[in-house]
């Protein structure tokens, strides 16, 4: 097998449908999609992955029912709450990108508890995309450029790639590697749309629920066979 990816980014898609199969409330989907997460953040650790950044809640995700959104934040609380020891323990950086301060206040601030906690953790950096949308965070570099311009302190013909990246909400973080999305949708979703400009694809038909070490392992090995070119040859 080849090169192992530095970074994955994931789209954690199914938790509904798991839930729907079973004959149960989209929650307990949503539950067991945590632990999902958990099992995840553990098997990237064993294989030596030092970057992992899920699809947590879209900025589109606001539109679902006022009852459902209500829920998955006080998940997101509890699951900041509870992981915090056992990020500690296990050497986890969390980090978050995303429009953050639409968060509920209770998740606004156990959040930041938790990245200021592990801040000098080194061993794996999970970055949960939070109330995050790719359109939305490149209009927000778009406008602050226009701003810098406006205002005499910056050049348009300075505006590289490079440059313009360094004002997206992933500054300091490598580019995915490898993007995987589960439940077998063959679509983007406005995740990382700048960043995942050369990553390598796995589509897998697995609900995120019941993903884990295994499935990861069928990711890396279909990545472990391919020739990243970057269009050069």
């Amino acid at each position: 097998m080849g090169a192992s990816p530095q970074h994955i980014a994931i789209i954690m898609d199914g938790n509904g449908r798991w839930a729907n199969q079973r004959g149960l409330p989209r929650a307990a989907g949503h539950k067991k999609g945590g632990e999902a997460v958990s099992r995840v953040v553990d098997a990237c650790i064993k294989r030596g992955i030092p970057w992992l950044t899920l699809y947590a809640f879209s900025t589109e995700n606001w539109g679902r029912p006022p009852e459902e959104v209500q829920g998955l934040m006080r998940m997101l609380n509890r699951f900041l709450k509870q992981t915090l020891p056992e990020m500690m323990e296990k050497g986890v950086q969390l980090r978050a990108i995303g429009e953050l301060d639409m968060l509920p206040d209770s998740c606004y601030k156990q959040l930041n508890v938790d990245i200021e906690k592990t801040r000098h953790n080194s061993t794996l950096v999970l970055t949960l995309a939070l109330s995050y949308g790719s359109r939305q965070e490149i209009t927000r570099a778009a406008q602050k450029l226009a701003r810098l311009a406006l205002e005499g302190e910056l050049n348009p013909s300075d505006i590289t790639p490079e440059f313009f990246a360094a004002q997206l909400d992933t500054v300091g973080m490598p580019d995915p590697d490898l993007l995987i999305r589960t439940s077998g949708e063959m679509r983007l979703s406005n995740y990382l749309l700048w960043q995942l400009s050369y990553a390598e694809l796995w589509v897998t038909p697995v609900l995120w629920p019941d993903f884990g070490g295994e499935e990861l392992d069928a990711a890396l090995e279909d990545y472990g066979r391919r020739q990243r070119r970057y269009g050069k040859r």
